[in-house]
């Protein structure tokens, strides 16, 4: 079941990554993650860490609050 907050969080780094041009598997190279583990949060399926969201963050150059935002 996805929580909704995971939904909020998944479609903001997916709204981020689109406009970043970058691929699941180009964000999690640079956010030194799996692709599988992008996807998963992306459509809200994966609980992601606040490790994981900050790699992420840093690897879509943008502010943290960007991708909570909403939640």
């Amino acid at each position: 079941m996805a929580f909704p907050y995971r939904r909020t969080v998944g479609q903001n780094i997916h709204k981020f990554r689109k406009k970043a041009c970058l691929s699941q598997e180009q964000l999690a190279e640079k956010a030194d993650l799996s692709y599988k583990y992008v996807g998963e949060v992306e459509r809200g399926q994966e609980n992601i860490s606040l490790d994981a969201l900050v790699r992420i963050a840093n690897a879509l150059k943008v502010p943290l609050a960007d991708l909570i935002r909403g939640i």
